[in-house]
């Protein structure tokens, strides 16, 4: 192994390779605060450093294991003592932004939020928003194709990305940079990449697509009688706002009192009065008459039933507020250790999917704290489960509780996280072993030594 290190360090400068306390003094995940255990971590400056690092590393079989912001929740950056680590926080330049063609090119360890800045000096908007955004890097964002607060009205990361570079496990650099929203020439195969977790090559630069930025936004907070009447507001609410509708962030009064309750400091735009909450917001010209017909849409929406309370966002100070409601999710641990669930179904099937799973948390452990929120619009659920256990064992009991009444509705383990480590044993509740099998065949051509993020998605 010391010849392998050895090696690495001729390969890049003097910063370039990490060891020992430089390694263990870095924490594996914000909230999972345990010490990176490797033989190493990688710091290439280039593409063709990680192509030559990669290639040096397919010849003596060495297992890599790639880390952007480490803000994933899924244990798809893991790693053992005899992992080499390959960090592109160095790759942080962005490159290139066209203004008319409205594109952005950036080198993957490029932060999230920096992106969204650099988009708005230019007027422009890069969509993809989510709670990590100071912290988690575009990178990462591609491989795991995250969804976030816009997945709505934008769709997932994959719906924002035109082209990528990225650099397979023997060193060969495919570069698709590509700047077009058309583009049938052949196989796009910057989907081989998107949401496959770093274990079909190593995403080096990327090029996103940008929206006009919106003049003004328009913000409510909504509460309801009951989640069948949250479901009716947002058709009513999507349709008349002629498709300006981009967040849909819906809370039960478990999160919601959570979040409202001291120690955490929100105040309530509502009552905690009722089953169920949504934050929305549209993008708007910043017109008085366009606030005028978003609060005409918001009165019309009560008096005919389609909603119990709710209060519009009057200034930014308002805005951030009620935004604060839905990121405080630190609040999370209060009670402990909390096992966090990310899953998609049918919005038809969300109100007694979410009763079935709490009745069954209810059953094994009666002093449980279930904390449930989501996108709605775009079916996805999240929980943090605390159980007074953080166990393995009784991470398996509640896994089940959450997982086993997806198979019956065709659900997903995973909607905008995905595989890890952490689901892995649960891939087969949402995919056949035809889809499976598939996946492992494209996994032996293009990584036939198994050497990119071993073990993650699904076992070697």
């Amino acid at each position: 192994m010391s010849d392998l290190i050895a090696d690495l360090r001729g390969l890049l400068d003097d910063k370039g390779v990490l060891t020992g306390e430089a390694v263990s003094e870095r924490m594996i995940h914000v909230w999972y605060q345990r010490p990176i255990e490797a033989l190493c971590i990688v710091r290439p400056r280039t593409t063709e450093e990680v192509a030559a690092v990669l290639a040096l590393c397919q010849q003596h079989g060495q297992a890599v294991i790639p880390h952007g912001g480490l803000t994933g929740l899924v244990q798809g950056c893991n790693t053992t003592p005899a992992d080499v680590v390959l960090s592109l926080e160095r790759m942080n330049a962005v490159e290139e932004v066209d203004p008319v063609g409205r594109t952005m090119t950036v080198q993957a360890g490029v932060p999230l939020q920096v992106l969204q800045e650099t988009a708005e000096a230019h007027g422009l908007m890069f969509p993809l928003d989510l709670g990590a955004r100071g912290s988690c890097q575009i990178g990462g964002n591609v491989s795991t194709n995250a969804g976030g607060n816009r997945v709505i009205r934008f769709g997932m990361t994959r719906d924002n990305v035109l082209g990528l570079e990225a650099v397979l496990a023997d060193g060969t650099v495919v570069s698709s940079l590509n700047t077009m929203i058309k583009n049938n020439a052949g196989y796009d195969l910057k989907h081989l990449f998107i949401g496959t977790e770093g274990t079909l090559g190593i995403v080096t630069r990327v090029v996103i697509r940008l929206r006009e930025a919106p003049r003004g936004l328009s913000t409510a907070f909504a509460a309801f009688d009951s989640f069948e009447q949250l479901t009716r507001f947002l058709r009513y609410i999507d349709r008349e706002l002629g498709g300006a509708l981009c967040a849909f962030e819906a809370m039960w009064r478990d999160y919601y009192e959570l979040v409202t309750t001291a120690p955490a400091d929100n105040a309530r735009p509502v009552p905690l009065d009722y089953p169920n909450y949504v934050l929305l917001e549209a993008l708007t010209r910043g017109s008085a008459e366009d606030v005028a017909m978003f609060e005409d849409i918001m009165g019309r929406a009560l008096e005919e039933g389609l909603l119990a309370d709710a209060a519009v966002a009057q200034s930014e100070t308002d805005r951030r507020a009620m935004w604060r409601i839905r990121d405080s999710v630190d609040q999370f641990f209060r009670f402990g250790p909390a096992f966090l669930y990310d899953v998609s179904l049918g919005i038809r099937f969300m109100d007694s999917y979410v009763t079935e799973v709490k009745q069954r948390l209810g059953a094994a452990w009666p002093e449980h704290h279930c904390f449930t929120l989501g996108h709605i619009g775009d079916g996805n659920i999240h929980f943090a489960i605390n159980v007074g256990d953080d166990s393995a064992a009784a991470h398996a009991r509640v896994n089940a509780c959450v997982y086993e009444p997806l198979a019956p509705v065709g659900g997903s383990v995973s909607a905008e996280h995905g595989i890890g480590t952490e689901k892995r044993d649960y891939l087969a509740l949402s995919r056949s072993p035809a889809e499976i099998e598939l996946m492992r065949r494209v996994k032996q051509a293009l990584d036939p030594s198994g050497i990119l993020n071993p073990g993650k998605i699904f076992s070697a």
